[in-house]
């Protein structure tokens, strides 16, 4: 089956009053389809050009550089238990932010699913709905001007068939994920996804991305934590790229070799596109301002590179994981990343990436391998 045998008829929406209609008819504990088309360009946050939506075999294109979308969304897919049905939510989801900050009420995920029926981990939208559907859908507009405006016949048809087949794909998956009894581990990652997306001040730990950090001193590791969050937070109030604030490797530079005077972070920083001076002389103020008690225990200890018996510890529970994930017939990768099984030895804490149901079926496992 071909796309163009399936050419499904979807209005373009640009108007507040011919939205409200229809979504009318959509009531509580609905099941709603719903895919977004975002633009990044040279800004922080994803630039919101097209909202589709599927309801009862009617289907939506709506425009939302013409139509305000927050007190139309809210009633209908946050206010009521309306269950959401997306593929790989998490861009979509940030995308929606400013009209639905908290997420969809009940988030189905579709990737997710697949990967808890024993579909692979990432599985594409494209290979699922050929899979579940026996549908080929063209791709052919995937890297699209979105924004512009009007779109294109192709376009359209191409936003409209991404939500065309989510409630079959959202039956199937559903009936699949109860005949394994895996329905509310799903829904908990489900709900894990919109918190994370819903995180409108970034990692609150970012510098624990920065592994060549690991044996800097507590006091180091903590300015590096303070410059990495005004980062991220002037970046989000400019509404554009972290990088054009700050490089990762002028973050680890300025920190780990402070600047004397503020004409020798100019000279570092040159060429940063969204440095400007007030931002120059924050960034100065800050590196400068001394650290209290405070900063330093709050900020968590960078985990480096495992070696000796830490990393024969990660070694031993990748191979229990991966036993493990056999049995569950769970892609690995779904079960427990190399990274949570690294924070676990590196810092003898557990992860909250693995609280939860992995907590239930991996916490005596992996606990019975650290070192030591």
């Amino acid at each position: 089956m071909t796309t163009s045998e399936l050419a499904p008829t979807a209005p373009w929406i640009d108007r507040r009053e011919a939205l409200g209609a229809w979504l009318a008819p959509i009531g509580a504990e609905a099941v709603v389809g719903l895919d977004t088309e975002f633009m990044r360009r040279n800004t922080f946050y994803p630039q919101l050009a097209l909202l589709q939506l599927a309801h009862d075999e009617r289907y939506a294109l709506i425009d939302p550089l013409a139509v305000p979308l927050g007190e139309a969304l809210q009633p209908v897919f946050a206010a009521q238990p309306v269950v959401t049905v997306m593929h790989s939510a998490g861009e979509d989801l940030e995308a929606m932010s400013p009209f639905l900050p908290d997420g969809p009420h009940t988030l189905f995920d579709t990737q997710v699913a697949a990967a808890f029926v024993g579909m692979g981990l990432g599985i594409s939208y494209r290979a699922l709905v050929a899979e579940l559907v026996g549908a080929e859908l063209d791709k052919g507009e995937t890297r699209s001007d979105w924004l512009q405006r009007p779109l294109t016949e192709s376009q359209k048809l191409y936003a409209t068939l991404d939500v065309v087949h989510l409630h079959p794909v959202h039956r199937i998956l559903s009936e699949r994920l109860a005949e394994r009894g895996r329905s509310a581990w799903h829904a908990e990652d489900c709900a894990r996804m919109k918190r994370r997306a819903s995180h409108r001040e970034g990692d609150p730990q970012p510098q624990r991305g920065f592994k060549a950090a690991s044996e800097w001193s507590p006091e180091k590791q903590a300015l590096l934590r303070r410059v990495l969050r005004w980062r991220e937070a002037t970046a989000r109030a400019l509404d554009k790229p972290r990088s054009w604030l700050l490089e990762d490797v002028q973050a680890l530079d300025l920190v780990g070799n402070l600047p004397a005077m503020a004409a020798n972070l100019d000279e570092r920083t040159r060429g940063t596109r969204a440095l400007r001076s007030p931002q120059r002389q924050e960034l100065f103020d800050l590196l400068h301002r001394p650290l209290d008690a405070e900063d330093i225990e709050g900020t968590a200890p960078i985990v480096g590179h495992p070696v000796g018996e830490a990393k024969r510890a990660i070694n031993e529970m990748r191979s229990a994981v991966d036993t493990l994930a056999t049995q569950l017939d769970l892609p690995p990768g779904l079960l427990c990343a190399r990274r949570s099984m690294e924070e676990f030895v590196m810092t003898g804490h557990w992860p909250e990436a693995l609280e939860g149901w992995r907590r239930e079926v991996l916490f005596e496992r992996l606990a019975a391998l650290l070192p030591g």
